[in-house]
């Protein structure tokens, strides 16, 4: 719990004009931007602010900044870091989000957005994050070096008349009820399972699981995890299930493996109670390739496309270090395995020389400036490449300086290949 004892290192810098930018440093602090939240944002943000900043296990108030009106006493500005880990095919990756950010009207077009985000990113240098990502706002975010790079929420349609009333008889009967603290072993064994699939993920510990159904069901995130249980009992799998979201309808925000006489069962379990609670239509926002969203578009489902995560890469250099091990073992799966060589990657602003021996990567040097390169792309691009959002060819065709000649395609299609990758929320 923060309280007025709680360890900060105080951040304060004058802007000018009576404004000040400071981190989050008393209990008072923190229900004042949590006010601000909801004035921005909508009820429920005051209590998300308070939790997210006393019970979440990786927040810290330092990471919390808002720009006061020393004149007014008001909270004119704020937004936060959220920090996560990511498994990036089998190395973790420090990630901080940037979250609830805003601006009261009559301050807005001051600059005081950039002002948070260059305090955002002194933090990301500090704390030495691999990168950031934020959930915002269509292109505004690009100004800050953020790019759409990782899938997001959206996804399929299935309206409750498509799901057929009298529900085929199954050698497995199931039943479903809600999870509570005590399954929470259970719940990390079953989203372990989930996320083995997966390049790129987001490792939740104990803690976080707490987190989620201890103090989440009362903040804007809250969901329910209702657990499958088979004709024993036993859990064989979970959906969670949004008490709010960005539609009418009942909103499945994630889901473990499941079979798919599971899967044809939770869909019944879910028909029926979206119609308690009055919702027209499911509406799935997990994985694409889950079981749960396979059977529901057989029976009809609406693919409707989906949002994605904007990245930025605050030091290009750590993050191919940190990767080193999953270039490597590219490379050794690969044509390519033992060769020595340089690879420029020469992203116009500055330039990495990842030198290659013997298959391993044994240093990445830079960033300089070079006046080409065989493999070059806008800085903006190298997100959705090194995450696999977007493959070389697919960036190529989009934007016309991108370029990779010879060689260097070969070798850069094995170092950078598309990457399955999804990211449940941590909060």
């Amino acid at each position: 719990m923060f309280t007025d004892s709680t360890s900060t290192n105080l951040y304060r810098r004058d802007l000018g004009n009576n404004l000040v930018l400071k981190s989050v440093a008393t209990p008072d602090d923190v229900q004042r931007v949590g006010a601000f939240n909801i004035y921005i944002h909508g009820q429920g943000l005051d209590t998300m602010t308070s939790h997210l900043i006393n019970h979440h296990p990786h927040t810290h108030p330092d990471d919390w900044l808002f720009i006061e009106d020393t004149t007014t006493g008001e909270v004119v500005s704020a937004l936060c870091l959220i920090p996560w880990t990511l498994n990036y095919a089998g190395v973790a990756l420090k990630a901080g989000e940037v979250g609830i950010v805003g601006t009261r009207e009559n301050y807005r077009r001051r600059g005081l957005i950039r002002a948070l985000f260059a305090r955002h990113h002194e933090l990301l240098k500090a704390g030495e994050f691999h990168l950031s990502q934020i959930q915002g706002i269509p292109y505004y975010y690009r100004q800050f070096g953020y790019e759409y790079a990782m899938p997001l929420e959206g996804g399929m349609h299935l309206q409750l008349h498509q799901i057929p009333d009298d529900q085929a008889p199954s050698a497995q009967p199931y039943t479903f009820r809600l999870a509570e603290l005590i399954d929470i072993p259970t719940l990390m064994r079953l989203y372990d399972a989930t996320m083995h699939d997966l390049d790129i993920c987001a490792p939740r510990d104990e803690a976080i699981w707490h987190y989620l159904l201890r103090w989440s069901p009362e903040t804007e995130t809250a969901a329910q995890y209702w657990l499958v249980l088979d004709a024993a009992k036993q859990p064989v799998g979970y959906v969670a299930i949004q008490k709010y979201g960005f539609t009418n309808g009942l909103n499945i925000s994630e889901d473990s493996r499941l079979s798919h006489g599971a899967a044809m069962a939770m869909l019944h379990q879910l028909k029926a109670l979206a119609i308690e609670r009055g919702k027209p239509f499911i509406r799935f926002h997990s994985h694409p390739n889950s079981a749960l969203l396979k059977t529901a578009q057989a029976w009809g489902g609406r693919e409707e496309g989906r949002y994605a995560w904007q990245i930025h890469l605050p030091d290009v250099g750590r993050l191919l270090r940190q990767i080193a091990p999953v270039l490597e073992r590219r490379v050794a799966d690969s044509p390519l395995a033992g060769f020595t060589e340089t690879v420029c990657l020469n992203l116009f602003r500055e330039a990495y020389d990842l030198r290659f021996a013997a298959g391993n990567l044994v240093a990445v040097e830079g960033p300089k400036v070079v006046d080409g390169s065989s493999f070059q792309l806008p800085p903006l691009l190298f997100a959705p490449l090194v995450l696999g959002y977007r493959s070389l060819d697919e960036l190529h065709n989009a934007y016309p300086d991108v370029g990779v000649w010879g060689q260097s395609k070969f070798i850069a299609d094995i170092l950078f290949p598309k990457m399955d990758s999804y990211i449940y929320t941590m909060y």
